[in-house]
């Protein structure tokens, strides 16, 4: 029913960039690369995707680039970056979402989402900052399934994905897919487009060696390090606020608990 070369286009932050899986000249792959090799034709594979880069970049500046391909499928991740920053406003992360897919589907694009994961599993951060993150993580997801129920777009339901959460799919920062979670991603994406009448196998998924203590310690100096530096400017004063309020919701739950305990007890004692 499609034609037998397939337009693939990427567009989004570090997760559509590939970031975590490397080839062996330092060169992003991801989830797109495995994708792309799977197509029954030929397939044509751009990704326009850029680390960092948040929901109005994606709709002002990736998404013209990504129109002039004509793409038959569109690959839209944004929204972790949106998360991260002070302001986040999830009605604009919603507009900005909407807007483009429209726009992609204005020209026969199917469009591809995918969910996040629950990053507290995989993170070692206090219980509190935990919370915090959750709370901006479903905020974010609560966008991605408004969206694809309304625009029927293929949303891929990461936290479905067996033991998603087990740190041999993860990168070592925890926050990006590492090879094998790229690969478990294509599988999914490959699997319903397969639903939708599109023609391509699905790609084999194949555990890597954990890097050595060296390699993840090279990968926090190098890495970890200057990209904390740069956020905490923004979102270290944004999280200290939010933890207070975690901290002032989570006391007022708990004096809530007491009273309603304290008030069946009362009810009890008068039967």
């Amino acid at each position: 029913m499609h034609n037998t070369t397939i337009t693939l286009t990427v567009i989004g932050d570090s997760a559509a960039f590939g970031t975590g899986d490397f080839d062996s000249a330092g060169n992003p792959r991801g989830w797109g690369h495995y994708l792309a090799e799977v197509f029954e034709g030929s397939c044509n594979y751009f990704n326009f995707s850029r680390p960092g880069a948040k929901s109005k970049e994606v709709v002002e500046v990736q998404l013209p680039r990504a129109m002039e391909t004509n793409p038959d499928i569109c690959a839209v991740i944004v929204g972790g970056n949106d998360m991260l920053r002070n302001g986040f406003d999830p009605k604009a992360l919603y507009e900005n979402i909407t807007n483009t897919s429209l726009e992609l589907m204005s020209r026969g694009s199917e469009i591809i989402m995918v969910e996040l994961h629950d990053p507290g599993q995989l993170l070692r951060i206090p219980r509190l900052l935990k919370r915090v993150l959750r709370r901006r993580v479903d905020a974010v997801n609560a966008v991605y399934y408004k969206v694809a129920e309304e625009l029927d777009i293929i949303l891929i339901r990461t936290r479905s994905i067996p033991d998603v959460h087990h740190p041999r799919h993860w990168h070592i920062d925890r926050m990006h897919p590492g090879p094998f979670g790229h690969q478990l991603l294509a599988r999914e994406m490959a699997t319903q487009l397969r639903e939708r009448g599109w023609e391509l196998s699905v790609p084999e998924a194949t555990p890597q060696d954990s890097q050595s203590r060296y390699a993840k310690i090279f990968w926090l100096i190098t890495h970890a390090t200057p990209w904390f530096l740069k956020r905490s400017v923004d979102l270290l004063p944004v999280a200290l606020v939010l933890m207070a309020i975690e901290s002032i919701r989570v006391l007022g739950e708990v004096s809530m608990g007491v009273l309603r305990r304290g008030y069946s007890a009362v009810i009890d004692q008068g039967a």
